[in-house]
C-alpha cells in the first residue's frame, strides 16, 4: 500500500454538531455497532460523539498494514477530514492503545482521555485472540444456511456465550443473501504480533485521563500504575470490581456514570469513587 493512502474510516455519529466532540475507539474483533447504545445516551448529555470502525474492521476499508503507527495516522486523519477541534478521545483495549499513542504525540489536540482495561505495557500474544481467529476460519460461510447455525459452529470452539455474541456482531449478509465476515481475518491474523506491542516514548499528556479496570482482569496490573503516570501525571485509576476485559458491557451502568462524571469534570465524581472505594 502507498504510504500516502488515504483511509476513509467508515463511522456513526449522535448528538449534534456544536457539543463537546467525543471519539470513541473499539477494540480488536470489534466494531462501531458495540458502543451504539452507550454513544446514544453520552450524546443525549450535549456530547458530539464519533465512533469509526478501525482498519480491517466493521465496514471500514481492509488492508494488510495493520499496526498501531497505520492506526493512529487514521485517527490523525479522520480528526482532520470532520474538522474535529479539542476532542476527548475514548478507547477500549486496542482502541486504547490507539487513543493514548495519539494523545501522546498530539497532546496539544486532546482535551481529556479514558482508556479502557489496558496499559503502556507491551502483552504476550493472547491465546484467546488466536482461537476466535481460528475458530472464524474453520467457518465454510458458503455452506451455512442462517445465523443460528453459524452461533452453533462458533460454540463448538468458544464456549463462552458473550465472545460468541460479541464476535457474531462482525457477521455481514451480502446483497446476494450470502454470509461474510466484515474483519479482515487475514490482516489481522498476519500482524496479530503487533497489536501487543508497548508505547514507548518520554512524551507526557498533562491535561486530565482516566483509566478504567476490570477487577477481575490481568490487562492493568498494579505494578502498571507508575508506568501510566510517568507519560500520563494526572490520571486517575479507577478498577470495577467483578468484571473482566469487557467491563463495559458486564457493568453498563456503573460505566457510563464513571465516564460521564469524568467528562463532564462534575465536582463530585471524583468524591463518588472515593466513597466507593474503586479510586486507586
Amino acid at each position: 500500500m502507498p504510504k500516502n493512502y488515504h483511509m476513509e474510516l467508515f463511522y456513526r455519529k449522535f448528538g449534534n454538531e456544536g457539543g463537546q466532540p467525543l471519539i470513541i475507539l473499539h477494540g480488536l474483533f470489534g466494531l462501531s455497532d458495540n458502543w451504539v447504545s452507550f454513544a446514544r445516551r453520552i450524546a443525549m448529555e450535549g456530547f458530539e460523539v464519533f465512533v469509526p470502525d478501525q482498519r480491517n474492521h466493521g465496514h471500514s476499508p481492509h488492508s494488510g498494514n495493520f499496526n498501531y503507527l497505520a492506526l493512529t495516522d487514521d485517527l490523525f486523519e479522520f480528526i482532520d477530514d470532520h474538522e474535529i477541534e479539542n476532542p476527548m478521545l475514548l478507547g477500549h483495549s486496542m482502541g486504547g492503545k490507539v487513543a493514548m499513542r495519539f494523545t501522546l504525540e498530539n497532546p496539544e489536540m486532546v482535551k481529556k482521555l479514558i482508556v479502557v482495561d489496558i496499559s503502556m505495557k507491551a502483552y504476550p500474544p493472547r491465546k484467546q485472540h488466536k482461537q476466535i481467529i481460528h475458530a472464524i476460519q474453520n467457518i465454510d460461510l458458503q455452506h451455512v444456511k442462517n445465523r443460528h447455525e453459524v452461533e452453533e459452529r462458533l460454540e463448538k470452539s468458544i464456549s463462552e456465550k458473550r465472545i460468541n455474541q460479541f464476535i457474531l456482531k462482525n457477521l455481514h449478509r451480502t446483497p446476494q443473501n450470502k454470509f461474510e465476515w466484515l474483519m479482515n481475518i487475514p490482516g489481522i491474523e498476519t500482524n496479530l504480533d503487533k497489536l501487543f506491542d508497548a508505547i514507548q516514548t518520554d512524551e507526557i499528556f498533562e491535561k486530565p485521563a482516566l483509566f478504567i479496570k476490570g477487577g477481575a482482569s490481568d490487562y492493568i496490573l498494579l505494578d502498571d500504575f507508575d508506568l501510566i503516570r510517568k507519560n500520563f501525571p494526572n490520571a486517575e485509576i479507577v478498577t470495577i470490581a467483578g468484571t473482566s476485559h469487557w467491563l463495559h458491557v458486564e457493568a453498563p451502568e456503573r460505566f457510563y456514570q464513571i465516564t460521564l462524571g469524568f467528562l463532564q469534570g462534575n465536582p463530585t465524581w471524583y468524591q463518588n469513587l472515593i466513597k466507593e472505594d474503586i479510586l486507586n
